[in-house]
């Protein structure tokens, strides 16, 4: 499973939605079992990356599983209970 998060410098909900994911990863999966990638949308490298996952809003999550998108937030902090229902069962 990959989580990917698209964000920005000096964005309140992105720190909050960063913080929130690195929480459910530490405390529901298991180690090396997800993959987390965060992108900067204030440089080049993430705004490429946030055209080519067609991102339009910060903060968007993304989960993906075996390569296929799993669920996506767009805007917002990921619901608490939406995320552990794709946390619960990897440890």
């Amino acid at each position: 499973m990959e989580i990917q998060l698209f964000g920005k410098q000096n964005c309140g909900k992105c720190e909050s939605t960063k913080k929130k994911l690195h929480h459910f990863v530490s405390k529901y999966a298991g180690e090396g079992l997800v993959e987390m990638s965060v992108f900067d949308l204030d440089s080049m490298d993430g705004m490429a990356e946030g055209m080519f996952r067609d991102v339009h809003e910060v903060p968007t999550t993304i989960i993906q599983d075996g390569g296929e998108d799993v669920i996506r937030w767009e805007g917002v902090i990921p619901d608490s209970e939406e995320l552990k229902a794709h946390f619960v069962g990897r440890a």
